[in-house]
């Protein structure tokens, strides 16, 4: 299975929220900005907030990907890890 990083910048996020129908481990936080759900990930959070970062190894990484290109540009980004 992939292992993968997934980032969200939640400064680009527009909240429109197509990544939540195309890979349930994304919610909507109580800001209404998208967010892992907390039972699928253990996230980490940068300083200022903005960007909160999850690594997975699963066979999900298609819904990830599919999830960044539903949305804005640079909102969500996957970076694979190792396969």
């Amino acid at each position: 299975m992939p292992r993968y990083r997934v980032t969200i910048d939640r400064d680009a996020c527009d909240g429109i929220f197509a990544c939540l129908t195309r890979d349930e481990r994304f919610v909507e936080d109580a800001e209404g900005l998208a967010t892992f759900d907390a039972a699928d990930a253990t996230m980490r959070t940068d300083e200022d907030g903005t960007r909160i970062v999850a690594e997975f190894e699963d066979d999900r990484l298609a819904d990830a990907e599919g999830a960044a290109a539903a949305c804005p540009p640079g909102a969500i980004d996957v970076e694979v890890l190792s396969s």
